[in-house]
């Protein structure tokens, strides 16, 4: 088995080797894979953190060895908590990476992919957080504009904020919101939920296509055209500014304590 790593700051995650295929997700720097196959011009991968599945151009990342990949899945993972910050190379070269990267070998505030040394000089997260301090990074996203597959601040997608959001948290998510509704403990009530948990929406085949976190008194975040704020009832998420309901509630789920 081959393995990556993403040198760059933002890469889109394909679901077929063309770069007019759709985007499925993205790879962030610092985020390490398995290689799956080789093409030309594409590698097929599977992130090592959700076990995602997707095409990527050889050019966007680098290559590391097994001995790399398994240390990095094993030592503590710090992740950048800024919106935006800047890299420098040994050639002080720059390098942007947006909230929630990984910061690969991090030691006060230097990383390190294969010979290559960096340093950073922002926040850096890496412990486990309560269900209060999800909340508080969720507001970090607010109004970041909606993206199909999208997992930064300038676009994201419903499941791609929850995730990213539990991520910088220190709690693994799955990719799609459907993968997440089958993890946590079901809460039979909006009543019994608490801020943090989340709520899961459904279309008129009963498929899950939607996910959003709870707020605090009957609101909930969720990016719905953008990272917004909206009521939340037993019929599901009702748009203030349409003045109607845009989304069916299907499940509650609490995914930690």
């Amino acid at each position: 088995m081959l393995y990556g790593i993403c040198n760059l700051s933002i890469v889109p995650l394909r679901a077929s080797p063309l770069n007019s295929s759709e985007m499925v997700s993205q790879v962030l720097f610092g985020e390490t894979f398995e290689i799956i196959e080789e093409e030309k011009e594409w590698s097929k991968i599977r992130l090592s953190s959700d076990k995602y599945i997707g095409f990527i151009d050889h050019k966007q990342y680098e290559k590391i060895s097994e001995e790399s990949f398994f240390k990095l899945k094993t030592e503590k993972q710090y992740l950048t908590a800024e919106v935006i910050e800047i890299i420098t190379n040994d050639k002080n070269e720059l390098t942007t990476i947006p909230l929630g990267a990984n910061l690969p070998f991090y030691d006060h505030g230097k990383l390190k992919i294969n010979k290559q040394s960096y340093l950073y000089k922002g926040l850096a997260v890496h412990q486990k957080k309560s269900k209060k301090e999800i909340t508080q990074f969720a507001f970090y996203y607010l109004n970041s504009p909606f993206l199909w597959g999208g997992k930064t601040p300038f676009g994201i997608d419903s499941s791609g904020f929850t995730q990213m959001v539990y991520k910088l948290c220190g709690h693994m998510l799955f990719r799609d919101a459907k993968e997440q509704a089958a993890q946590g403990e079901v809460l039979s009530f909006i009543e019994e939920s608490e801020p943090g948990d989340l709520a899961f929406f459904d279309d008129d085949e009963g498929e899950i296509i939607h996910v959003g976190i709870i707020l605090k008194d009957y609101h909930i975040i969720h990016c719905h055209g953008k990272v917004r704020i909206d009521m939340l009832d037993h019929s599901g998420i009702f748009n203030a500014d349409l003045q109607q309901h845009t989304h069916k509630l299907r499940i509650i789920k609490k995914m930690i304590d």
